[in-house]
């Protein structure tokens, strides 16, 4: 906490000090002025007195002496002059020294507040912005100066106002949010913290508001919640599957048996009618159970080098047909120089296929369908990144934490298990699976480690 002075407040301190100067020489100047009066005045005095006769001498004597008594105290005084004089001027040169040592200090902290990964805004108590460092420039891409307007005026993606109102109303640090952000395409995750700002005498004097970007954390946690929700699913699936599936076997064969049967026999329409539900049902619970046992295979992946853009080109072509039927415009766009990868391409090709199929669901009266494939650099080292892009409506903000959980699904004929499995897969393959929202489309993005 810094106790720092104002300008203003410094230009009087300093004009202050001059003027002590400017009396104090005019001063030492009177003062000499008037010490040569005296020397005048005791040499008038003493002609007088070898003039004057002897009755009348003694007065004037006395005279002679209060002048040399006045004439040393104004000796005293000039003494005092240039003692105040040497102490303005000691004064005037701490005052310089604190000056230049407060200048270090506020450079030393600009430095360090530029330096910082946080971006850190400093309002008065009215919320308007008195400091912003660089990394607050950076993350909320601003191109002006600032200082001196409303907090608001920042951006209008975060309530940052409404968030200094409510830490200011609370005089304490309030909870940090998490807002999103989204600039250029890319939504980041900032998360936002907000506390008094004090001054030397502890009081109030405005709001600190810091912002961290924490997307990558974002990312971690939900994958780490997203794997505690697996996290003992898969053995619980290969039980299911083995203790359903030879029983679904049997009851399969007795119905086949029992169709035989009444095959040599008249049956009802309605007969038949039952036994075809029956078979129906046997069916699909033999897919479930085939999901289940895909999600719950642990096998090893089959890999070998993949050409990214041969694959995507493949799954293309094969949707080409549905999307022309749907009106859906697909646009491809692979970096040149998109390297290959180790990875097990039979995989890879379900969940790019899963991908284009579920954005195709997602515009039933048309749209644009994009896969955008490149390199991607982060903190992790550089990855390969195919995105799949859609112009659909979105996924509702009350089902985003929910889209890769096992059978969770809003189409009445899907099982729920496509992007589960999807998401299985690019973790087998260290990568991930991730989603984003912009304000008209829908962004899958694989990311896969090169090398």
């Amino acid at each position: 906490m810094f106790r720092v002075e104002s300008e203003e407040s410094g230009r009087r301190y300093r004009l202050a000090i001059a003027g002590l100067l400017v009396l104090s020489v005019a001063a030492f100047f009177v003062t000499v002025w008037v010490m040569v009066d005296f020397l005048r005045e005791q040499e008038i005095v003493h002609a007088l007195i070898d003039q004057l006769p002897p009755d009348a001498a003694l007065a004037a004597e006395e005279l002679e002496g209060e002048l040399r008594w006045q004439f040393r105290l104004s000796i005293l005084v000039v003494l005092n002059l240039v003692v105040t004089a040497l102490a303005v001027v000691l004064l005037s040169r701490a005052y310089g020294t604190s000056q230049a040592s407060l200048r270090d200090i506020k450079a030393k902290a600009s430095d360090i507040l530029s330096s910082m990964d946080l971006a850190v805004i400093t309002t008065d108590r009215a919320g308007i912005v008195t400091s912003i460092n660089r990394r607050g420039i950076e993350l909320l891409a601003l191109d002006g100066d600032y200082v001196g307007r409303t907090v608001s005026e920042l951006t209008d993606q975060i309530p940052l106002e409404e968030f200094r109102q409510n830490a200011q109303a609370e005089s304490r640090d309030v909870k940090p949010q998490d807002y999103s952000l989204t600039d250029g395409g890319t939504s980041r995750v900032l998360r936002t913290f907000c506390q008094p700002m004090k001054n030397f005498e502890l009081e109030d004097i405005g709001s600190i508001i810091q912002l961290r970007e924490v997307t990558e954390r974002v990312l971690m946690e939900e994958r780490l919640r997203r794997m505690e929700r697996y996290m003992g699913l898969g053995s619980l699936a290969a039980g299911l599957h083995h203790e359903i599936k030879n029983p679904l076997a049997a009851l399969s064969l007795h119905v086949q048996l029992l169709e035989e049967e009444l095959d040599d026999s008249e049956v009802t329409d309605d007969v038949l009618q039952m036994l075809s539900v029956i078979k129906t049902e046997v069916t699909r619970i033999g897919s479930v159970l085939e999901n289940f046992r895909d999600f719950a295979s642990m096998a090893r992946l089959n890999t070998g080098t993949v050409d990214l853009a041969a694959l995507i080109e493949r799954q293309v072509r094969l949707i080409a047909p549905q999307a022309n039927q749907q009106h859906i415009e697909v646009h491809v766009d692979c970096d040149a120089d998109l390297p290959p990868i180790d990875s097990d391409r039979v995989r890879l090709e379900q969940v790019l296929l899963n991908l284009l199929v579920n954005s195709m669901e997602a515009m039933p009266d048309g749209g644009t369908l994009t896969v955008r494939a490149g390199r991607k650099n982060s903190s992790n080292g550089t990855s390969v990144s195919i995105r799949v892009i859609d112009t659909g409506p979105g996924i509702a903000e009350s089902i985003r934490d929910r889209i890769f959980d096992p059978y969770f699904t809003t189409r009445s004929q899907g099982t729920g298990m496509g992007l589960a499995l999807c998401d299985k897969i690019m973790r087998q393959h260290d990568g991930s699976l991730e989603f984003q929202l912009t304000e008209n489309e829908t962004v899958f993005e694989m990311t896969l480690p090169i090398g």
